[in-house]
């Protein structure tokens, strides 16, 4: 039943954020009444926690994993994180959106969920990876808000747009997932050339 629960309110957050689902609409579609629901997860709260944390602690870790592997050219890791996104992006599609709703709503929340979930423990192994890696001259150094504006963006706003570009940017026969591809290329080379590397 937990795991029905949580499977549910994820799609309900994902794709009406945490404002718009309430408890009562969770309930009726797993077809439970609200006082079985509040016995597994007592507030919206630690539920919107639980469903959020489950989903970075099954995604951080593996990008630190490949962040972190240094025998490897930084640009193979980035062609490897992109595509540990664009994965993750295609089974969760409304999570880019979802995101950028929820950072806005209150980043004060996601944050201290972080921390209690101890993603930011994550966060900021690759920070120091990265900086270690521009003060041994391995990287360009580059301010690392500027490495993560510039990635994220190039990132997500395909997704973001995935419905415009759908509707009137791709060519007869194209697919979505073929301009993922030529994409990933176009990130790639800008973050190599950003950090001073052969894309």
């Amino acid at each position: 039943m937990e795991e029905r629960i949580l499977l549910c309110a994820e799609q309900m957050f994902m794709e009406r954020g945490f404002a718009g689902t309430n408890m009562s609409d969770i309930a009726a579609s797993i077809g439970i009444n609200r006082p079985t629901l509040h016995y597994y997860f007592r507030t919206k709260d630690k539920l919107f926690q639980t469903v959020l944390g489950r989903l970075l602690l099954s995604f951080v870790p593996r990008v630190y994993g490949i962040l972190s592997r240094s025998d490897l050219p930084i640009s193979r890791r980035i062609e490897q994180v992109i595509d540990a996104y664009i994965v993750l992006f295609m089974k969760h599609p409304c999570l880019p959106l979802f995101m950028a709703r929820e950072i806005q709503r209150d980043s004060a929340f996601l944050l201290q969920m972080a921390r209690r979930e101890q993603i930011d423990h994550y966060v900021h192994k690759i920070i120091r990876s990265l900086q270690a890696e521009m003060d041994e001259g391995k990287l360009k150094k580059v301010p690392l808000l500027t490495v993560f504006y510039t990635f994220y963006g190039l990132l997500v706003f395909p997704f973001l747009t995935r419905k415009l570009a759908e509707d009137i940017l791709l060519e007869k026969g194209e697919t979505f997932e073929d301009i993922l591809a030529m994409w990933k290329g176009q990130v790639v080379k800008q973050i190599g050339n950003l950090l001073d590397v052969d894309a």
